[in-house]
């Protein structure tokens, strides 16, 4: 069969022939229709990532969509090694396969369901947003961050601020939920007043943080207080990702001046509401309230997807 096969870390996958895969017990065989390149595909394929391969060559890929033999259509995630989801074919346990909705087609599935139930979980399994509060999300011109902004509002918040540094997309989040948006290519002072001024008065009761890095020591800058004041209600800080930097410098009076939790997304959550994301991500997509921008990309074109950015898009490989 035709798949993206990864031969060395580090380097992007070339299209090749793989074997065939082969069912063990309780497992079954996947015909593919599609697979989105996220980044932490790039991760695991660079050699950075905890999941990254350590016997190689293997096919990259840790969802999809795709038929089993009987037809039914169904999201998968997790392939069992060597075999991935960037493939004609693929095995999987049965109890990885969930079937689909009709209203959603494979593109948008394959798209929207991995960065959608990691940003739905995050706001409302971890964050706990509640009604009524400011969501700040750091790195919203992401795939998972312009999904974390709707996510935001379709959760109760009553206001979202939207930070990135891609202004084109920054610019279309109005469309999608944020009340008021941040850009990243402000030097150090100004970007920490940008935070001050949108904190406003009652400041933010939740951030998701896709970026880290220089941009998360400008906010928490914003957060420090400089005399001895009453505590508000605490701010949940979530860190998901790392896109602007893998460490920050926290000073010690950012902790002892605010009440600043700061968490991470503590792995994968029990099945029964990472099943409860799962529906509610394909019920809110089939409806409309959450959308997605998708690019399909031929299967045999990894190698060149593989080296770009999607500004904002989804790039879906499809055998």
């Amino acid at each position: 069969m035709n798949a993206a096969v990864l031969h060395a870390l580090n380097k992007p996958p070339r299209f090749d022939e793989f074997p065939d895969p082969s069912v063990k017990d309780d497992e079954v065989i996947v015909h593919v229709r599609a697979a989105a390149l996220k980044p932490v595909d790039k991760q695991i394929a660079s050699g950075s990532h905890y999941a990254s391969p350590s016997k190689l060559p293997v096919v990259c890929g840790i969802d999809g969509v795709g038929c089993l033999e009987d037809e039914t259509r169904v999201y998968f995630g997790g392939p069992r090694s060597p075999y991935g989801a960037m493939a004609e074919r693929t095995v999987m346990s049965r109890q990885r396969c969930f079937p689909l909705p009709e209203e959603i087609d494979d593109l948008t599935a394959a798209a929207v369901l991995n960065p959608g139930v990691s940003a739905w979980l995050t706001l409302a399994e971890r964050a706990k947003v509640m009604q009524g509060e400011t969501v700040l999300i750091l790195g919203a011109t992401g795939v998972t961050g312009k999904l974390a902004v709707q996510a935001a509002k379709l959760l109760g918040a009553a206001r979202v601020v939207a930070a990135g540094r891609n202004e084109q997309v920054l610019n279309k989040l109005r469309d999608l939920g944020a009340d008021a948006i941040i850009r990243f290519d402000k030097p150090g002072q100004s970007l920490k007043d940008a935070f001050v001024h949108e904190a406003g008065d009652s400041g933010f009761d939740v951030i998701i943080d896709y970026v880290w890095g220089s941009p998360t020591e400008a906010l928490l800058a914003a957060l420090t207080r400089k005399e001895f004041a009453a505590a508000k209600s605490d701010i949940r800080l979530v860190q998901v990702g790392e896109s602007a930097g893998a460490t920050i410098s926290l000073p010690a009076a950012v902790l002892r001046s605010t009440p600043l939790t700061i968490m991470g997304t503590a792995g994968i959550p029990p099945m029964d509401k990472l099943m409860d994301a799962f529906q509610q991500v394909m019920t809110r997509t089939a409806c409309g309230e959450l959308r997605i921008d998708v690019e399909r990309v031929p299967l045999d074109e990894v190698e060149n997807a593989w080296q770009r950015d999607g500004h904002g898009r989804r790039i879906v490989l499809v055998p």
